[in-house]
């Protein structure tokens, strides 16, 4: 493997190919990569919203964020459908991005939820058709992203710009990346095999449906930040079943060690330290390979932009319980979805055998 190659591999990769090292030199030369992978993201990453920042205004560095991920992502993954296609669809998904988070915003709960479920629905339609690629933890996590460091007048104005110059570099980042692979399946193939009766249907929905009512909970019970919600819902909330009861295993347990280990960090380190800890959480998130450890230092992230806000004990109490009830919700909600769309995908099937030719 050349030291590109290496530098391609996620966390799991990196640690996998270490281990399959007998010789302790040669482990510690490939440590010495993965460890260089890392900083170099977070450089990079920095350097990224940095720049966003100082074109579309501070403000805006969460779209700066959100159309990092995008880029990063598209680099290697791609939709399953024409590379030309492809694009469209990409636009469209910045397209949600830049209106759907606003909206959702100027609404009352009611309509918001509304607003909320269709949108996530599209972007899932749009661009998490390839279940494995897991597309949703970056597309539709910019959504919330959006949505919880909502803006308005001038600064909405040049977030719009600054999505608009997103969307042109993911596609073209896209296109370049991925423009000699062939596929048959086109734009409309995202449409026309939508079916409640297939597991992927089920999973766009039932994602849809928790993130968009967890927040509407969380609205009406005038919970601060109801995107920490939606985010824990969409991490529990996976295409895969059976793995739900794993990650609200680690999800709360995670968040609420991570938390600890925020305090105690907080209170070592000198005053002003914080804006450094999400770097920290940054590190520990590249180095940690299973869900249950991502968990703890992707607190520490979103920590360090929320004490600043809230204040330090009031910004725990809030991450914790968010991180609690939103993964619990989603179990329970999974459980009640999976028989009830089930019966509804029988009954429109049933009911197609007698439609008209």
């Amino acid at each position: 493997m050349t030291f590109y190659q290496e530098l391609q591999l996620d966390q799991a990769g990196s640690k996998a190919y270490i281990a399959s090292f007998k010789n302790t030199k040669d482990k510690i030369k490939h440590i010495g990569v993965y460890l260089f992978k890392i900083v170099l993201n977070i450089a990079f990453c920095t350097a990224f919203i940095a720049v966003f920042s100082m074109l579309f205004g501070t403000g805006n560095s969460i779209a700066g964020l959100a159309v990092l991920l995008s880029v990063m992502v598209f680099r290697c993954a791609d939709l399953g459908i024409r590379t030309s296609h492809a694009v469209c669809s990409i636009l469209a998904v910045f397209g949600i991005l830049a209106a759907g988070p606003r909206l959702s915003n100027m609404l009352p709960p009611g309509w918001a939820f509304l607003v909320n479920a269709v949108f996530i629905m599209f972007i899932m339609l749009l661009g998490c058709h390839n279940v494995v690629m897991y597309n949703h933890s970056t597309l539709v996590l910019a959504y919330l992203l959006l949505q919880g460091y909502d803006v308005s007048g001038t600064v909405y104005s040049k977030r719009l710009a600054g999505l608009f110059a997103g969307a042109v570099i993911t596609a073209v980042v896209y296109y370049h990346n991925h423009r000699k692979k062939n596929y048959k399946r086109t734009f409309k193939s995202f449409f026309q095999e939508f079916d409640l009766s297939s597991a992927r249907t089920k999973w766009q929905l039932r994602l849809a449906l928790v993130i968009s009512s967890a927040m509407y909970i969380a609205s009406i019970l005038d919970i601060p930040k109801p995107m920490w919600i939606g985010i824990a819902a969409m991490s529990v909330c996976v295409p895969f079943r059976n793995d739900i009861s794993y990650r609200v295993k680690y999800r709360a347990p995670g968040n609420i060690l991570g938390s600890l280990v925020f305090l105690c960090a907080y209170l070592a380190l000198p005053e002003g330290s914080v804006a450094y800890m999400g770097i920290l959480g940054g590190i520990g998130t590249g180095l940690s390979a299973s869900y249950g450890w991502q968990a703890v230092f992707n607190a520490f992230s979103s920590l360090a932009t929320a004490v600043p806000v809230f204040g330090l004990q009031y910004a725990i109490i809030l991450r914790i319980l968010c991180n609690v009830s939103g993964s619990v919700y989603t179990w329970i909600f999974d459980r009640i979805f999976e028989p009830v769309i089930s019966c509804l995908g029988n009954i429109v099937n049933f009911l197609e055998q007698f439609s008209l030719p």
